[in-house]
């Protein structure tokens, strides 16, 4: 029995107090997940909100609506977690590309890397095409690291008035500020995330077909280990990253120079389609050095932009990723 279930069963809980809350983790973990970069930190904050919110329960004098309630747990969650002041980054963030030349695989500690996140967590259903594209485009692997630039409670406060639409006199009662606090801190945020957030990639909900198609295309050429057709699909200023490692590339020359020298053991591999980050994304399945089938390599999470791939993200800790992900722990030879 989880925590939240057991304080569930407490005397007195009304019986329909766990649908209520759970009908709010999935945009919950969104915000969280915005704030803090790390897809199982974010999740930890989400148990720990509901489960404060089950044990205060009897306190809630329902002043504001449910749903502003537990975001200001959660706020305070997270800004706890953030106090160390530590950020998650991308391989991108930290240094320079490397030289095919001087590629040297250098693994960094976990807690150092933006991590990714399964859509289906983070992403609530909606029947607004505008509200959905708001929630893809603000979990990007790009949004999200240029989120982790600012201090947590600039971080809080673009995200409640820029992604989830609060207004301004809403955010400062959550955070127990001043409006004017609050657009003052809008104001220095929105203008940290113009010195370093990237072009964004395009739209990707649901695929068009030309970005349908260049997938095919990409899994044909990268399962057939076809370097010309790989280069054919990447835009010449394409990065590859794979945390942990610091390493990343820039450019389809030394990228494919990569994958048919350090990465050649990758050569007949399978990719899962799945999606991550409001972006397509595959689970890398290697095969299998100890008999037939593939085992898991790691999760790719892809972007687009004007008909060519601009990044491959590699997450080469599958023993993470792939249970997170709901993805097979092998595939068969077949």
């Amino acid at each position: 029995m989880s925590e939240l279930t057991a304080a569930a069963a407490g005397p007195g809980a009304p019986g329909d107090i766990d649908s209520r809350l759970e009908g709010h983790r999935v945009e919950l973990t969104g915000y969280c997940y915005r704030m803090l970069g790390s897809a199982f930190e974010a999740e930890d904050a989400v148990q720990d909100t509901l489960v404060r919110a089950w044990r205060s329960f009897d306190k809630f004098e329902g002043r504001s609506s449910l749903r502003s309630w537990l975001y200001r747990i959660a706020t305070n969650v997270c800004l706890d977690m953030l106090n160390a002041g530590k950020r998650r980054a991308r391989p991108v963030d930290l240094t320079g590309p490397t030289p095919l030349a001087q590629a040297a695989l250098n693994p960094l500690p976990e807690n150092t890397w933006l991590e990714p996140m399964p859509d289906g967590r983070i992403i609530p259903t909606t029947d607004d095409p505008a509200e959905a594209a708001v929630a893809r485009e603000s979990v990007r692997l790009a949004f999200v690291a240029a989120l982790q630039h600012l201090p947590p409670k600039q971080r809080a406060v673009l995200i409640l008035r820029e992604v989830l639409a609060w207004k301004a006199a809403e955010v400062a009662e959550l955070l127990g500020t001043s409006v004017a606090s609050v657009n003052s801190a809008l104001q220095r945020a929105r203008a940290t995330l113009t010195d370093h957030e990237s072009v964004a990639a395009d739209a990707a909900d649901p695929l068009d077909a030309e970005q349908t198609a260049l997938l095919e295309r990409y899994v044909a050429a990268f399962e057939g280990y076809d370097m010309k057709a790989l280069t054919a699909l990447l835009h010449e200023d394409a990065v590859m990253t794979m945390p942990p490692f610091d390493l990343w590339l820039r450019g389809h020359d030394d990228i494919t120079g990569f994958m048919t020298s350090l990465g050649a053991g990758c050569a007949g591999s399978r990719l899962l389609a799945t999606s991550a980050n409001g972006t397509p994304a595959f689970a890398h399945y290697k095969p299998n050095p100890e008999g037939p089938g593939f085992v898991p390599w790691a999760l790719q999470v892809i972007d687009i932009q004007g008909g060519a791939i601009t990044g491959m993200h590699c997450f080469l800790d599958a023993d993470r990723w792939f249970p997170l992900f709901g993805l097979p722990g092998r595939l068969g030879a077949a």
